[in-house]
Formats: C-alpha cells, sequence, structure tokens
C-alpha cells in the first residue's frame, strides 16, 4: 500500500517547450516531496502547467560553454532533501517507483551513492521494446556525491543541456528495477530536429575530444562507450549504424517503428561523421 507520506527526495527537470509532455511527466511523480522545473524562456505553456501543478519554476539562461543546465541546476538550486532525482520533461516513471525510491531514500543504512535507471524509448506512438533498449542513465543519487561528466567543453552548438553526459558519483551505484518511459520522438518530425543538434555535439567530441568512461559506474555503459569509439574508425558508418540497431539490438522485431527508428539513427551516423569531417577540414 503506498503511503500518504511524500518521498524525501529533491527532482528537477530541465525544459523548454515542453507543454505537450511536462504534465505527464509531473503527474507520475507526484508522490517526490519537492519539485523544480529549470525552464528555459519557454514561449508556450511549460511553465504555466508546471506551476499549476506544484512545481518550483526557475529560469536558466545559458552563457555558452560549461556548465550546461543539468549541472547548472545541481549547483545553485536550493534542494531540500539529500538525494536527487532528475527526468527529462519528456520521461516518467512508472507507479512502482515511487516505493522502490522511498525505500532507497529512507535507509540509513544504504550503501549506494546513487543509482542507474532503464529507460524503454517510445516512438511514433509504440513502445521499443528492443532498438536503444535496455538504456541506463544514472539519475538518483546524493546531491553532494554527483555531478555529471565534462566530455567536452568546446562549442558544439547543441542546446544548452548536457545530451549524452552520465552523472558521475563518489560511491558505488545499484540498479533500479523500476522502467522509465522516454515519449522523446512522438514524430518523425522532432527525431531529425533534435539529432540534427545531437549530431553538432558527435561531431565536435569526434574531431576535438576523447570521451573517457573510467569514471562510469555500470559496465554496460562503459561498454557502449567503449564501442563507439571504435566505431568511429570504421568505414560505412551509417551502414552498420542501422545493422547495429535493426539486427544486433532487434529493432526488427519492433515491426515498422523499430525499422524507421533504425533508418533515421542510420542518417545521424553520417550527419555526425560529416560534420565532424567538415571541422576538420576547416582546420587545414
Amino acid at each position: 500500500m503506498k503511503s500518504s507520506e511524500k518521498v524525501p527526495v529533491s527532482l528537477f527537470i530541465p525544459c523548454k517547450n515542453e507543454e505537450e509532455n511536462i504534465a505527464r511527466c509531473i503527474r507520475s511523480v507526484e508522490w517526490v516531496d519537492e519539485i523544480f522545473v529549470v525552464d528555459s524562456q519557454s514561449t508556450d505553456q511549460t511553465k504555466d502547467i508546471a506551476g499549476s501543478l506544484g512545481a518550483k519554476v526557475v529560469q536558466f539562461e545559458y552563457q555558452g560553454g560549461w556548465p550546461k543546465k543539468k549541472n547548472w541546476a545541481l549547483a545553485n538550486l536550493p534542494f531540500s532533501h539529500e538525494w536527487v532525482l532528475i527526468l527529462d520533461a519528456d520521461e516518467c516513471l512508472p507507479p512502482e517507483a515511487e516505493e522502490e525510491i522511498r525505500k532507497i531514500v529512507s535507509n540509513p543504512d544504504q550503501k549506494h551513492s546513487g543509482y542507474w535507471i532503464n529507460r524503454r524509448y517510445f516512438f511514433l506512438g509504440k513502445p521499443l521494446k528492443h532498438a536503444y533498449f535496455p538504456n541506463w542513465n544514472l539519475r538518483l543519487f546524493i546531491h553532494k556525491l554527483g555531478r555529471y561528466e565534462k566530455i567536452t567543453d568546446l562549442t558544439t552548438d547543441s542546446g544548452d543541456h548536457e545530451i549524452h553526459e552520465h552523472v558521475v558519483v563518489k560511491g558505488t551505484t545499484g540498479k533500479l528495477n523500476s522502467i522509465m518511459d522516454h515519449h522523446a520522438f512522438p514524430t518523425i518530425d522532432s527525431f531529425v530536429e533534435k539529432h540534427n543538434r545531437y549530431s553538432n555535439w558527435e561531431a565536435v567530441v569526434e574531431s576535438s575530444a576523447r570521451d573517457d568512461e573510467s569514471a562510469l559506474q555500470h559496465d554496460a555503459v562503459k561498454g557502449k562507450r567503449r564501442l563507439r569509439r571504435i566505431f568511429r574508425k570504421l568505414p560505412f558508418r551509417p551502414t552498420l549504424r542501422f545493422l547495429y540497431v535493426y539486427l544486433w539490438q532487434g529493432g526488427m522485431l519492433d515491426g515498422w517503428p523499430g525499422y524507421v527508428f533504425a533508418r533515421l539513427h542510420a542518417q545521424y551516423e553520417f550527419l555526425s561523421l560529416a560534420k565532424a569531417k567538415a571541422i576538420l577540414r576547416s582546420r587545414k
């Protein structure tokens, strides 16, 4: 049976123009004691909806460089609790997460500093049970012990928040049993718009930085990052990316959405590759 008491954890949601998603996100965690929405001057109804649901809305003005929105929030928000939970506006937790997280943050003998949660993508209205699943992210942790890693501090033209960076904590980490739903790409247009920006980040990292998995505390995430470094050196990358998502991950079992998802990731790979080569040529 659920407790009537709020769970002693501070949640923050970074967002901009998320009026289609923000209510679903907040309602999925109504049991959280404190909710901040870190908004980047939305021009839609995001902040009004969030405020009406009890969230504290804070405006973020990006000055370029580092830190970006999530690390800025970790450094500047007046959190009331020791434990912090982070959700994007297009994510939501299942009902069973309440008791699981309550037991963790209320346990004085808790041995871990942070917890990874598995994330399931929704695409074209359907959950993808194979493509990009599992997808682990560290989102629950002791505030003073965790910050997002800095892979590059160069200008990436990818927006004001961290994209592929993970939280790194001091101490050990565990895994939640709950699975988070990620409604990131309701349409093909939304996928193309976001991944055009994300490919800017990929291009800068590929041409300039060295992403290091040594501080990460999840073997699957570390393995994917090692694979990514190897993958960048291979020929026919867009085709290989399609085959990886569609065949290796089993996207073919997700039907038409799985096929389109894999094809779009191949396009994303081509954009990342082409933009990285353009950066390198501009330096000659």
